[in-house]
């Protein structure tokens, strides 16, 4: 068992990422395949159009974005989940004012 409490956690910067506060709460080495994070997206923040091997899932906790693949385009809202099957691209902005807040899960293949 591991226990991360809500002080806890270390700061990444994600690549391709701009505009973003990302905080891992669980990872290496405590786990062998699955990554957990809290991104705090500022205004105009986001993601530019990219993938990676890893399948992904993004939990809204607060806020908005916006998420485009290459075949769709689509609006989060709080407590909307997505996710990203490996080497699946997408791009992220975040609409409005607020800082949108995201719950990541990353599990790798």
């Amino acid at each position: 068992m591991k226990l991360v409490k809500k002080s806890e956690g270390t700061f990444y910067q994600a690549p391709k990422h701009f505009n973003v506060w990302s905080i891992r709460k669980l990872g290496d080495p405590d786990t062998k395949r699955l990554a957990v994070s809290l991104s705090h997206f500022l205004p105009n923040g986001g993601v530019e159009m990219s993938g990676s091997p890893s399948e992904k899932m993004y939990y809204i906790i607060s806020g908005s974005m916006v998420v485009k693949t290459k075949t769709e385009e689509f609006t989060l809202n709080a407590g909307d989940i997505v996710y990203f099957a490996p080497d699946e691209e997408r791009e992220i902005k975040i609409v409005g004012d607020d800082v949108c807040t995201i719950l990541v899960a990353i599990v790798k293949v």
